[in-house]
């Protein structure tokens, strides 16, 4: 069943502007983004072993403003909440800072397996949360080599967001901890995931009065989870990211994964992007799809909204959800810019 009605207002093709494609994008697939929370800045990182970082400025222009390299490919980005350090981690298993006053990289974190997620929390000084395929997430106080504390998972870590004090994470065989920052040592809940098959991603809500997350997973689904039993009336899921099998089967066969989630930081509503290469904006309160982008040429792997919501940034690039054979020469592998219109980002009023 489908919970979100498609909304009226579309955009057809001839009057909608044309998002614009970003000069010199990473040479190889692009795992992740992140915008700055002081301005206007985008760190990439990408399988080519190196995280860009790029101004983007008024009009849409953007201009290359500095790159470092980890030893292995590079699965995750994130700022600090100053927005003078960028920091990654990566199949080097190894989280890198970038100081951008003074160009340098510095290893601050060490897993015995790739960081799959690294996330800023904004207690205190700081500090830097990073998730592992070694079943772990550890808790990192920049000044000092070793962690603050650790967490043993029950599987390997997929995905992990923080909106202070929660943080979700997601790993695999379909697990899902949740914990309170002020207790980061012990997991505040456990749950299995709502959806049925391998988690990709979790998203926390943009701050708000009851917290949640979102849940994409392999099979074109994505779930609404609240943290609280009291709001459990509000869970839902749904299914996107899927295709007709031919235009007149009417079957939605093909199934997609949702590769990620993110939510507008000023309205809370939210974008999935998929491996079919479309691109959606929903409104989880009304149960409503705001805007469907038109097809990209391949899968769409990561997302990020600027700070203040007008920016819509996403990577077009192989996500390897074919395997090897997919991986065509000439792949396209680029990043692209959307400027958000209101319509399309508004919460719409409750059914």
């Amino acid at each position: 069943m489908s919970f979100f009605g498609t909304s009226t207002t579309t955009n057809t093709s001839a009057t909608a502007e044309k998002d614009i494609e970003m000069a010199d994008p990473p040479t190889d697939s692009i795992s992740s983004m992140s915008f700055s929370s002081q301005a206007d800045y985008l760190a990439v990182g990408s399988w080519d072993n190196s995280v860009r970082i790029y101004e983007v400025l008024a009009g849409g222009q953007t201009t290359g403003k500095a790159m470092y390299q980890h030893q292995g490919p590079v699965l995750s980005v994130c700022w600090n909440k100053e927005g003078n350090k960028i920091l990654s981690g990566g199949a080097d298993n190894a989280g890198r800072m970038f100081d951008v006053q003074t160009g340098t990289t510095s290893q601050v974190a060490q897993h015995d397996a790739p960081i799959k997620s690294v996330k800023w929390v904004d207690a205190q000084s700081g500090i830097l949360a990073t998730g592992s395929w070694d079943k772990t997430v550890k808790y990192w106080d920049l000044r000092t080599p070793q962690p603050v504390a650790s967490v043993t998972l029950p599987e390997r870590c997929y995905s992990m967001d923080v909106q202070y004090p929660l943080m979700v994470v997601g790993t695999a065989e379909r697990h899902i901890q949740i914990f309170n920052l002020s207790n980061p040592t012990t997991a505040y809940k456990t749950m299995q995931s709502p959806l049925k098959w391998q988690t990709r991603v979790t998203t926390c809500f943009t701050a708000s009065a009851s917290s949640g997350f979102a849940v994409g997973s392999i099979e074109g689904r994505v779930a609404i989870q609240y943290v609280e039993d009291k709001d459990s009336s509000n869970n839902f899921s749904f299914k996107c990211h899927r295709r007709d099998s031919t235009p007149t089967a009417k079957d939605q066969s093909m199934v997609y994964a949702v590769n990620d989630i993110s939510f507008h930081p000023v309205h809370g509503t939210f974008s999935t992007c998929g491996s079919d290469g479309t691109i959606h904006f929903w409104d989880k309160d009304a149960r409503t799809r705001l805007k469907t982008f038109e097809a990209a040429p391949g899968p769409i792997t990561c997302s990020a909204f600027n700070r203040t919501g007008s920016i819509f940034a996403y990577a077009v690039s192989y996500d390897w959800s074919k395997g090897h054979s997919g991986m065509t020469p000439g792949h396209p592998n680029k990043l692209m810019l959307h400027a958000c219109k209101d319509d399309e980002v508004k919460k719409r009023p409750r059914k």
